[in-house]
């Protein structure tokens, strides 16, 4: 049995020959640039040249094929062109991190170190634009720079906030295509793509780091009031981002077709460490209905599984996400309040896959012993991979500050399953 084979079994929840595993298939599955590059060094890997920054925004670094089948990874992204800073991901440069790592980063990539240690990223890459995102001195990835003009809720536009959403060019359509026949022939990973099209207020894209002059609300705190205080403007925003994702998925559709497994179509959080931080009547009314018109084309028109990544203590929302038509839950946030694995496993495991929560990375991957990380990703497999359903990954991205040994530990468990 192959790894695409393998992750479709888990996928229609039945048991495979062994246990799906992904780590760099998406945004919210992968790891630290830095860890790459030690795992790297600790199997006995070249590191020259040195690994590739594929996500600058996170500093993740791209898992290359060697180190996929040493791992047991079963899973490859397919990308859009351009990053979430609007810049594609060529003429690979190299960059030292403050760890001390060399890397390989986008030739966009602006490397200019500021006298307090600060480093900014720009919207497509243009230095001369306002900066989008910045890493403080000894940080690990960037954070959003807010560009909010003074907003006047008599005079929003819905336009202003749908101009990171369009209708795909010829050239990124081309790049899609050739990329998802490429990996269809050439590979026999499951093929997880994200287009960035469908997630509909997913606050990773709402200040608009892509953007050299974004207008309209673009503020993390103003956002998250809008969706209470100008719910139907709100809305206004959704219906124009779902008729520019369906049309899209029907292009990109009629140029892949079924090459791919699963599709991520959304990346909206919706819950803290404690509990949900919208109430389920407002999801209902102002998410729900969107989500459920992309998942229901997708499944009516295509064979792709959909993906939602949501953090944090979501069980009370997890019924609406299955009727909302998601297929695929992540990154099932142990750590959170009401996300005890068996009960998940109990009450919807025959009715939606779990992606992820296989080791918690709050309070176990980056701070506990070698042991402990065996004994708690073992119990986590024995409960979560029960007939199927379940693709093994951590709890999110795994971060540059995680002990090289308590990840080998993970590794070595995994190969037993």
């Amino acid at each position: 049995m192959n790894s695409r084979q393998r992750i479709n079994l888990a996928l229609n929840h039945k048991e495979p020959d062994k246990l799906p595993v992904d780590f760099g298939s998406t945004v919210v599955t992968g790891m630290s640039v830095s860890i790459v590059s030690k795992l790297r060094d600790y199997y006995g890997l070249n590191n020259d040249p040195p690994v590739k920054v594929t996500d600058p925004y996170q500093m993740l670094g791209e898992i290359a094929d060697d180190l996929k089948k040493v791992l047991g990874i079963d899973c490859v992204e397919l990308p859009g062109r351009k990053n979430i800073f609007g810049f594609e991901n060529t003429d690979w440069k190299p960059f030292k991190l403050w760890d001390g790592t060399e890397v390989l980063v986008p030739g966009k990539f602006n490397t200019q170190v500021e006298k307090d240690g600060t480093i900014y990223q720009y919207p497509e890459g243009d230095e001369t634009a306002s900066p989008s995102a910045r890493m403080p001195k000894n940080g690990y990835f960037f954070d959003s720079v807010i560009r909010q003009s003074l907003i006047n809720n008599e005079k929003l536009n819905v336009e202003d906030n749908l101009e990171e959403f369009s209708i795909i060019n010829s050239k990124d359509l081309a790049f899609i295509k050739d990329r998802a026949e490429y990996l269809y022939s050439n590979t026999d990973y499951a093929i997880v793509a994200n287009f960035g099209i469908s997630s509909f207020g997913d606050i990773a894209f709402v200040p608009g780091p892509m953007l050299k002059e974004p207008k309209g609300i673009r503020g993390v705190e103003d956002w998250y009031m809008s969706i209470v205080t100008i719910k139907d403007h709100v809305k206004k925003i959704f219906s124009g981002q779902l008729e520019i994702a369906i049309e899209n998925y029907k292009r990109i559709y009629e140029a892949i077709g079924n090459t791919i497994d699963v599709v991520f179509t959304s990346g909206t959080d919706f819950g803290m460490q404690q509990g949900l931080f919208i109430s389920l009547d407002l999801y209902r009314d102002l998410f729900k209905p969107f989500n459920k018109k992309v998942n229901r084309w997708i499944h009516e028109n295509t064979k792709w599984k959909t993906f939602i990544h949501t953090c944090g203590s979501i069980y009370k929302l997890i019924p609406d996400l299955i009727e909302a038509e998601f297929d695929i839950l992540n990154p099932v946030q142990i750590s959170a309040r009401d996300m005890e694995p068996e009960r998940l496993k109990k009450e919807f495991g025959k009715d939606i896959v779990f992606w992820g929560g296989g080791v918690d990375t709050q309070k176990t991957l980056p701070i506990k012993t070698p042991g402990q990380v065996k004994e708690e990703v073992r119990k986590l497999i024995d409960i979560f991979s029960q007939e199927g359903g379940y693709v093994f990954n951590a709890v999110h991205d795994v971060q540059a500050n995680v002990p090289i040994e308590n990840l080998v530990a993970m590794f070595e468990i995994l190969k037993k399953y």
